[in-house]
């Protein structure tokens, strides 16, 4: 022990880059994922006496991983509320009728949007749109999807909330004294390298696969869609409407026939006008199946007794045991549909939509059900010891009524940042209350809504980097590098920089990089008594500008899954994509920064 604290006394540094080539190593042999290797090493730094309390603890006053918790929640909110949904569905809608300006404006809109909201779950929204659109223009959905996820994470290097390695560098930045950054001070270098990328991935198209992706479900459907079935009531205003009119349809809603005397007709059904106990068939999401049966136009699913509603009680989710000893049989036919008083709303099968409708539909094991009933009703089913995974559904219908709340908070948070009146992470605080306060989003799906695993990596990774400054390994490194760096000119510490932030965050977790080379940027830049600004904007967009493996970032590793991509398919185009990205920022923050 004496031996142990003696080595620590004289070798505290070096033992400090010791633990850190070790995480460097873990990172990329992906034994264990990057949060947990974080969290260990900052464990480790805590064990050996390289980190002190108060400093392990200073960590949860840094304001980035709260403002990247705060702005989860307000995306959540855009998606609870259905912005993101009726935004998609007009994307859908351009795309009937303009297959391929649709594609234009797709990968505009998401540039955008990614400038604002975390560019991951807009990726996520549009993927079953490429693939879509894929259909639509005839375009090999491999020459869409990759540069969805590349004009996603051009488009948050724009401003400082457009990622979470942004605000983690900003916040870091700040703790070491530098002057706090705006929410559009690095717009202009973050809009070169958006506009030389957007113009790259037009010349490079020519290196994107067009071969068809392997794998199932490639038409683009949701894994959450359900199959159900509309019918109009007796006395619906709808009755005599033509199906066309219908403002329900759009991406969360597909019609898939018209059940009418029995017989399934399918087709161009829009000029049929609609008449009392139609039954549309339907595909549909299960947060729009939920608005459906919240707006009540419709009566929905199938049931015994014609009185009970599907607006009745509550929704519960239940599997179909494999044991079950209706398999094969006719979802109709099920035994509990006729014991108890429910009404079965919707069947979801994975990577596959049953029918032909919803009273036919063969039952499997595994499917899923949506059914309506009273709370005896329900208590019975969570007796039925062939349904597996039975309780209340955890999903909600849109609460379209808040989405001007939830619009306008989002909206405030950037304006107000904007303008210097609050900072970013008060206004998204302050933001989050609101919307709360007018239950755009409840609670439990506000906090459900935050990436835990995000916020985990970042405080662990503060942790590790506040241990390398005290045990001396950050100023070790930057004695190493400074004599390097005294010979090479003051523009070219900027290519340096955010080549070698770039490098590492291909193979690395961004934001673990990010949170490493920040408080080593800024010492650096103090010993050569340089200006740390523009520095600092080279990591920034150096970190998240990656596009060459599909490890480079988190939406790179979506469409690598979605789009059935190989390894290569990212090196042949990202290489070249990330030259001229960097050049162009590097050039810009040396003529403006």
């Amino acid at each position: 022990m004496h031996f142990l604290s003696a080595l620590l006394g004289v070798y505290r540094a070096e033992i400090g880059l010791v633990i850190l080539a070790v995480m460097f190593v873990e990172f990329v042999r992906e034994r264990y994922s990057p949060t947990v290797v974080s969290v260990l090493g900052a464990c480790a730094y805590a064990a050996l006496g390289l980190i002190d309390e108060k400093g392990l603890f200073s960590v949860f006053s840094n304001s980035a991983p709260l403002t990247i918790g705060a702005m989860f929640v307000l995306a959540g909110a855009l998606i609870r509320t259905g912005t993101i949904n009726r935004a998609a569905d007009f994307v859908m809608a351009r795309a009937e009728k303009h297959p391929r300006l649709a594609i234009v404006e797709v990968m505009l809109g998401a540039t955008v949007a990614s400038a604002f909201l975390n560019n991951t779950p807009v990726v996520v929204v549009l993927i079953p749109i490429i693939f879509k659109l894929a259909q639509v223009t005839g375009v090999p959905v491999k020459k869409l999807m990759m540069p969805l996820s590349i004009v996603a994470v051009l488009g948050g290097c724009i401003t400082l909330i457009g990622t979470s390695t942004n605000l983690i560098v900003a916040g870091i930045a700040a703790d070491q004294g530098m002057r706090p950054f705006g929410i559009f001070d690095i717009a202009p270098f973050g809009i070169a390298g958006t506009l030389a990328g957007l113009g790259a991935l037009v010349g490079l198209a020519f290196l994107l696969p067009s071969d068809p992706p392997a794998i199932s479900g490639a038409e683009g459907g949701n894994a959450q869609d359900y199959l159900t079935e509309l019918v109009v009531p007796q006395d619906s205003e709808l009755i005599g409407d033509a199906i066309g009119s219908l403002h329900i349809f759009g991406r969360s809603v597909v019609l898939i026939g018209l059940k009418r005397s029995g017989a399934i007709r399918r087709g161009d059904l829009d000029e049929e006008e609609l008449k009392a106990g139609d039954r549309l068939i339907v595909r549909v999401d299960g947060t729009a199946l939920m608005t459906l049966r919240e707006q009540g136009q419709f009566e929905l699913g199938i049931a015994a007794d014609s009185a009970t509603s599907a607006r009745e009680g509550t929704v519960i989710e239940a599997m179909i045991a494999p044991s079950h000893p209706s398999i094969g049989d006719r979802l109709m036919d099920i035994p509990f549909l006729h014991a108890l008083r429910v009404r079965i709303i919707g069947i979801n099968r994975s990577r596959h939509l049953p029918g032909p409708d919803l009273a036919d539909a063969r039952i499997r094991g595994a499917d899923r059900l949506l059914i309506a009933g009273s709370d005896d009703a329900m208590r019975s089913l969570r007796d039925n010891h062939n349904l597996m995974g039975v309780d209340i559904s955890r999903t909600r219908a849109f609460r379209r009524n808040k989405a001007g709340i939830a619009i306008v908070a989002m909206a405030a948070v950037i304006v107000l940042s904007a303008l210097n009146i609050l900072s970013i992470g008060l206004a998204a605080f302050i933001a989050v209350g609101v919307i709360l306060a007018a239950r755009c989003i409840d609670a439990e799906e506000a906090w459900g809504a935050i990436d835990g695993d995000v916020l985990v990596l970042i405080f662990a990774m503060l942790a590790v980097g506040v241990a390398l400054e005290q045990a001396g390994s950050v100023a070790m490194m930057v004695g190493w590098i400074t004599p390097l760096m005294k010979v090479a000119p003051p523009w070219a510490l900027i290519f340096i920089v955010y080549f070698a932030a770039l490098i590492l965050s291909e193979l690395l977790s961004n934001n673990a990089v990010a949170a490493l080379m920040t408080p080593i940027v800024i010492a650096l830049a103090h010993q050569l008594g340089t200006e740390a600004r523009p520095l600092v904007i080279a990591l920034m967009i150096g970190a998240s500008a990656c596009f060459a493996t599909p490890i480079g970032y988190q939406t790179n590793a979506l469409v690598y899954a979605a789009g059935d991509y190989r390894f290569a398919d990212f090196v042949r185009i990202g290489v070249p994509l990330n030259l001229i990205v960097g050049l162009t920022v590097c050039g810009a923050l040396v003529l403006l920064g």
